[in-house]
């Protein structure tokens, strides 16, 4: 056998001697979650990067409070009173300042629109209208929000803290409202209810409809009117106070005439329809007709108020645009100088005017008396009260005295300058003048003094 065959059969042999490496058998726990594995598992890197951000962000907030703290000024400490002079009254009254304090600092839940809009849907539109309703509407729901929040406080404080009796703490408004018990049904109140609605508009006459319509006649004729007309008085220059008062007295006999002519025959022809006193009961005539009469008054009493009034602050000197212009003179006549009218006969026609105001429509006959044609008429009450002339009677000699200052003034630099001309100084000085001996220069300076006199006189 050759030697090759030899080798091939060796490693023959040699290959069928292999054998295959031993079977390793996993471990029996291989399926269970060990706390190493469970840890592996939860692990998330996003939640490790979140919790760095905010311990970063919460350390940035840690050192700019630091900072602030730092910048604050440090409070003071409490005065150390002595024991006799902090009672444990007065202690007890600090500590509820301090708690009522922080109370009333706690946030507070505002009004709710809702109930808002629904008091404006209240109001009727007519009263929304104009720019300056709007801004009392705007002001009137702060004052309501306003007004809600202090209760709200109020409210609160009273709830939760006790107030201890101590005298010098301010009042809280009152104790608190006790919450309703609801409507009392037991007994039956219709019944009641129409008996006083039926009462009410029996006595009630400002709501019968005549009284709307007078009403209404009165606001259209009398609202935006008075008696006199102030407006063209400065344009016409200096005048006579004479000239004044018989123009205004002119002027409101003419309106007076106008009112009776125009707005009273209406009034009438009101209460002459069938219709005007109807639903009036033959018992409650005469307290229908006496409310008439006093609406009818109050109409024309602040017609002759607002026309008061107006006259008045024609005389303001704040006003200078329509403050009169009055024609005065400075006289000499009888060695003596004065103001032709004088301060005094200015000031008396001036408040005659208002005197004169205050007598106009004062034969307005009542409408009972118009209706039965008596002999003897019965007039309204618009006498003006005596408060209202009062006031215009000492505003205007106020304003009348400050006006005048000026002409005063100059009146006094008259009598300063001139009145030894006038209360014989002048001549004396002349006689004995001529009594002493002078020279011709004293002479001649005391003869152009004698001259201006004689120009003056």
């Amino acid at each position: 056998m050759s030697d090759a065959n030899k080798a091939a059969i060796a490693a023959e042999k040699e290959a069928l001697n292999l054998k295959l490496s031993p079977i390793v058998h996993l471990p029996e726990n291989i399926g269970v979650d060990t706390p190493t594995q469970s840890k592996l598992l939860k692990y998330r890197r996003s939640k490790e990067q979140q919790q760095k951000i905010n311990q970063l962000v919460i350390d940035g907030a840690k050192r700019n409070l630091d900072r602030t703290l730092d910048k604050r000024t440090p409070l003071l400490p409490p005065p150390d009173y002595p024991q006799t002079m902090t009672s444990e009254m007065k202690k007890k009254g600090f500590n509820y300042i301090y708690m009522k304090q922080c109370v009333e600092s706690s946030p507070i839940v505002p009004i709710q629109q809702e109930w808002l809009d629904h008091m404006l849907r209240l109001i009727p539109e007519s009263l929304k209208e104009g720019k300056e309703r709007e801004e009392l509407l705007e002001s009137l729901i702060n004052e309501v929000s306003s007004d809600f929040e202090n209760s709200m406080k109020r409210y609160l404080v009273q709830s939760v803290l006790v107030k201890p009796p101590v005298k010098w703490l301010e009042d809280e408004g009152g104790p608190l409202p006790e919450s309703p018990v609801g409507l009392d049904y037991s007994n039956p109140w219709r019944s009641s209810y129409v008996q006083a609605r039926n009462q009410i508009f029996s006595n009630l006459h400002i709501v019968h409809p005549t009284m709307k319509m007078l009403l209404d006649l009165g606001y259209t004729t009398f609202a935006d009117t008075v008696l006199l007309d102030f407006t063209g008085i400065r344009a016409k220059g200096p005048i006579d106070c004479e000239s004044l008062k018989t123009d205004l007295s002119i002027q409101t006999r003419k309106a007076e005439e106008k009112i009776m002519n125009t707005w009273y025959p209406k009034v009438i022809n009101l209460f002459t329809k069938k219709e005007a006193l109807e639903g009036v009961k033959p018992e409650k005539l005469d307290a229908f007709y006496s409310c008439v009469s006093t609406l009818m008054s109050n109409q024309l009493k602040d017609l002759l108020r607002r026309t008061v009034e107006g006259f008045v602050k024609l005389f303001d000197p704040e006003d200078q645009e329509r403050l009169p212009i009055f024609k005065i003179e400075l006289t000499f006549d009888d060695d003596k100088m004065e103001f032709y009218p004088t301060f005094q006969d200015l000031e008396d026609n001036v408040l005659s005017l208002v005197e004169r105001i205050a007598e106009a429509l004062q034969n307005v006959q009542t409408i009972p008396s118009w209706l039965s044609g008596t002999s003897t008429p019965v007039n309204l009450d618009t006498e003006l009260p005596e408060h209202v002339l009062h006031w215009a009677v000492d505003t205007l000699k106020a304003a009348v005295h400050r006006n005048l200052e000026g002409a005063r003034k100059h009146y006094e630099t008259y009598v300063e300058k001139y009145n030894w001309l006038l209360d014989g100084t002048a001549v004396e000085n002349i006689e004995t003048f001529q009594t002493q001996d002078h020279t011709f220069d004293e002479y001649t300076e005391e003869l152009d003094c004698c001259v201006v006199w004689e120009a003056y006189v």
